[in-house]
């Protein structure tokens, strides 16, 4: 329970906003991976960067522990809370603030989607480009350093916030970053923010890059005759600069459950589904050497196109490619996996962790953003089986341990949150101190999102 003297603080300052109902506590301890339910006391739903300024006031004068979230979208348990936390929503702090064509920057709330910004942006010739898939809020996206398929070219969230507006531990409220292409001005305290997954403070504000549309963009998928070929395509058109602008894997089992969940025909082989961007010239003859390298490999069924309804449709298929796969098994629940280890690595640790799937006897397709050596493996479960749950999770401990002895990392995009604390120390060492040192610097009362990415 939060104390007496902040519920009725936060109750003045928010009205309705705050809330201690069931239901809302509820759907802010859900997770949409295999955690338990982990509510918190109450439920926040501030408008303005003073109203956060405020509630985080009230929360460290009672000692209140402050979860923030975003569209509940994340994999490692980020915004799981308990009986003495307060849950701060940012869904209605989700507006455009400032769009700069001339700079290609867009300021934002954090509680505004993916979507949303780039609805807005329509009318620009420009767009944001990170895709983690989900319809994620800009705030949360920033805060686990959210990748996706367009990393292979645009880069992660590290690469598209410029700036950010922060409320700390204590109240006080910094600005980070600036407009200027570079900066030699002290610590990149932006970049410490993007990824601290709320535990250094609360974003309020985002300055993001944009980029150019393309004047030509073609997509397509390929078929393949074996798993290797098609992994072997894709290291050697990053060895030869190929200059993909999303370049995903997905394996048999995945293809027949896209088939069974949208009613699709593919063929039942492992696909690389791709997008090139570039001027008219240059994506056509990007596009023959793809399917030169392709057919190299055992490439097959080659399926192209440039109109923005088909693309559309194939990349709104590899997204909903988790829940596809959920429905591939009625009830079950996922662990989901996100290593990323060095492109040279990549066809050993894909080998390694299909032949370890197939021995634990549970489903576990493969697919992911294989053009800048992130995977994934969806291990489904039945969430009442406790033998299955055992073997699913140790499947992912191996999963990490592999990317690690490859040089690589437990998590490419999806974070630490509490699911991957375990791996810190063997990923990082000594490093992993000085990442609570920072924790203790910005928040010594530890109310900023606590017992997750750091070391308890």
């Amino acid at each position: 329970m939060i104390k007496q003297n902040a519920t009725q603080a936060l109750r003045q300052l928010l009205g309705d906003r705050f809330t201690t109902s069931e239901s809302d506590r509820e759907i802010h301890g859900r997770s949409e991976s295999h955690f338990d339910l982990m509510s918190p006391a109450a439920v926040a739903y501030p408008t303005t960067t003073d109203e956060v300024q405020r509630i985080v006031e009230i929360c460290a004068r009672s000692d209140v522990p402050m979860v923030g979230w975003g569209t509940g979208t994340s994999l490692e348990a980020q915004t799981g809370a308990d009986d003495s936390s307060l849950t701060i929503d940012f869904s209605q702090m989700n507006k455009i603030r400032h769009i700069d064509p001339e700079n290609m920057l867009i300021t934002v709330d954090p509680g505004i989607t993916r979507k949303e910004v780039n609805e807005a942006l329509r009318d620009t010739g420009l767009f944001f480009s990170v895709d983690p898939g989900a319809n994620a809020s800009i705030g949360g996206m920033a805060a686990t350093r959210a990748s996706g398929t367009t990393t292979v070219r645009y880069g992660t969230m590290r690469d598209a916030v410029k700036a950010l507006e922060v409320v700390l531990a204590d109240g006080r409220i910094i600005k980070t970053g600036t407009y200027a292409k570079k900066t030699s001005a002290g610590y990149d305290l932006t970049a410490l923010m993007v990824g601290s997954e709320g535990t250094l403070g609360l974003i309020t504000e985002l300055t993001l890059k944009l980029h150019p549309i393309p004047e030509a963009i073609s997509a397509g998928i390929v078929a393949f005759e074996s798993f290797g070929g098609a992994v072997q395509s894709v290291i050697e058109m990053i060895q030869v600069a190929l200059p993909m602008a999303r370049m995903e894997f997905v394996d048999t089992a995945t293809v027949q459950a896209f088939n069974a969940y949208a009613d699709r025909n593919m063929p039942a082989m492992p696909h690389l589904l791709f997008e090139l961007h570039g001027s008219e010239d240059s994506v056509k003859q990007d596009a023959e050497t793809f399917g030169a390298i392709c057919r190299e490999n055992g490439g097959q069924d080659f399926e192209w196109s440039e109109r923005t309804e088909d693309r559309t449709a194939l990349w709104s298929l590899r997204h909903n490619g988790y829940y596809a796969i959920l429905a591939a098994r009625k009830g079950a629940r996922a662990v989901v996996t996100d290593i990323c280890v060095p492109i040279s690595h990549l066809a050993d640790a894909v080998e390694e962790t299909r032949a370890d799937i197939a021995a634990s006897g549970l489903m576990g397709p493969i697919l992911g953003h294989v053009g800048d050596g992130n995977f994934h493996s969806v291990l489904l479960l039945d969430p009442e089986n406790k033998v299955e749950h055992e073997t699913a999770l140790a499947l992912s401990d191996r999963m990490a341990q592999r990317a690690l002895a490859y040089g690589g990392t437990c998590t490419g995009e999806h974070g630490v949150g509490i699911g991957k604390k375990k791996f810190m120390e063997a990923e990082h060492g000594p490093a992993w101190d000085v990442m609570g040192a920072i924790k203790q610097a910005l928040d010594p009362h530890n109310l900023m999102n606590p017992g997750k990415l750091v070391r308890d």
